[in-house]
């Protein structure tokens, strides 16, 4: 007797076809797709003009900077090419963009080659990006950091 295997229907692309390859490149360039829109809604619409945007609700409250504060202004900044503002607005935010750009040009290459995406943290390094955070909250709120603030 022969064990069952799978065998593909007669709709089911071979996994080399150009159809299996845009399936697989689906997903990256539909999140980088929606990003694109993200950003360049942000480049048109300023949100140093007051009224565009909501404000943060932990700086409305509280009056303290969170760690995404400035971030649309770093995104802003970003997208008409302005690297020393984006950094200056968020620099957590603009390593961010950097980062999210590496991260999807390895996805794309695997997705590519057909192999899946798999980024494994180890819990430590979980544990300092969150260090990081809380140290870069504390210190743009702080009269010595006052550079970190937005």
């Amino acid at each position: 007797m022969v064990p069952w295997t799978a065998q593909a229907g007669p709709g089911t692309p071979q996994p080399g076809s150009p159809a299996t390859r845009v399936r697989r490149l689906a997903t990256p360039l539909g999140i980088l797709a929606t990003v694109t829109a993200a950003f360049a809604y942000v480049g048109t619409v300023d949100p140093n003009e007051p009224g565009h945007y909501p404000v943060c609700p932990l700086l409305k409250i509280t009056g303290a900077f969170c760690p995404g504060c400035g971030g649309l202004r770093s995104a802003h900044a970003f997208i008409h090419g302005d690297l020393g503002a984006a950094f200056s607005a968020n620099a957590v935010a603009t390593t961010g963009y950097f980062l999210f750009a590496a991260v999807w040009v390895l996805w794309l290459v695997r997705a590519w080659r057909g192999q899946p995406l798999r980024i494994v943290l180890a819990p430590v390094w979980w544990w300092s990006i969150g260090a990081l955070l809380l140290i870069f909250t504390v210190v743009r709120n702080l009269p010595f950091g006052s550079a970190l603030a937005p």
